[in-house]
């Protein structure tokens, strides 16, 4: 089957020569402070809901791509995703890490993440007592649930990528590393689940469907642990509650992503012609990690 094509903001040749490799990255989280940019809780929480996501999502799309292999008659797909699960694979480890880190803080995440958990693993795991034809069905509707929620971390990869309002803010060094790597590899195999979801069904409502799902579930998810974060905060004991207004002011500081630039981003999801190589630069992903400490450090062990 051909591979899609489209337009892309990044060299053709830079994109399609890219060789997905996990990076061994490791980061010393002994010294990162609860509200590690500076006097901004909310902000640093909002964007910590992705510690809470990440782990058991990333094995959730770990799982869902294994299933998916048997299936792919591409070997430079296959390639690919067997590259897209090392890093994935490596990004789940690495947020676990900074979970770990906010229970030694006295932040508990567990009651949080044994929801997302189950939701993983319950809702959106594989069906059981499938026929061969239903189990096909369920291993590419979930590859399509992969893909669009894809879109949203190459979305905010882009973002960490481009976002000097952190460096402003004085946020904690190590965690901007984390971002920034963990956003670069994003933005680097931002085309993976498509293909994959291509490959495996070329229809359009299928990307719609996933859209439709994995939109709505991604915001309720995000607010939710939004809200969870700063209730839990030992220092704030539950004095500040998040607010549309209060994200909206912290992204035009450049702290948080923009939340219409967000819905922006779903929607051009749904064009018929849409290709993931039309976000991001794959050149600037690699540039950046080219440069951070953590991946150059894997790079030399």
């Amino acid at each position: 089957m051909p591979r899609p094509t489209a337009p892309s903001t990044a060299p053709p040749a830079v994109h399609d020569s890219l060789v997905l490799e996990p990076r061994d990255v490791r980061f010393d989280w002994s010294q990162l402070p609860l509200h590690w940019i500076p006097d901004e809780p909310m902000a640093t929480h909002t964007i910590n809901v992705l510690h809470l996501l990440l782990p058991e999502g990333e094995r959730w799309f770990i799982r869902v791509f294994k299933d998916a292999l048997p299936m792919i008659r591409d070997e430079q797909l296959r390639e690919e995703v067997l590259g897209f699960i090392g890093q994935e694979s490596i990004h789940a480890e690495a947020h676990q890490e900074v979970l770990d880190h906010l229970l030694t803080q006295g932040l508990d995440p567990r009651p949080y993440v044994r929801q997302v958990s189950w939701l993983f693993h319950r809702i959106l795991g594989e069906k059981t007592g499938l026929t061969a034809r239903q189990r096909r069905e369920n291993i590419i509707e979930r590859v399509a649930f992969v893909a669009a929620i894809e879109h949203f971390t190459a979305f905010l990869g882009n973002w960490a990528l481009n976002s000097p309002g952190l460096d402003r803010a004085k946020a904690h060094p190590t965690m901007l590393d984390l971002l920034r790597w963990h956003g670069a590899e994003e933005v680097e195999h931002r085309s993976v689940a498509f293909d994959l979801m291509v490959h495996l069904d070329p229809g359009y409502l299928r990307r719609v469907r996933g859209m439709a799902v994995s939109g709505p579930l991604l915001v309720h998810l995000w607010v939710r642990g939004v809200r969870f974060l700063l209730a839990a905060d030992p220092v704030l004991q539950g004095r500040i509650r998040p607010t549309w207004r209060e994200a909206g002011l912290n992204s035009r500081r450049g702290l948080l992503p923009d939340p219409v630039r967000s819905i922006r981003s779903g929607l051009r999801y749904l064009r018929p012609g849409y290709h993931p190589t039309q976000e991001g630069s794959s050149s600037q992903a690699l540039s950046y990690l080219a440069t951070s400490p953590a991946a150059r450090s894997a790079a030399t062990r």
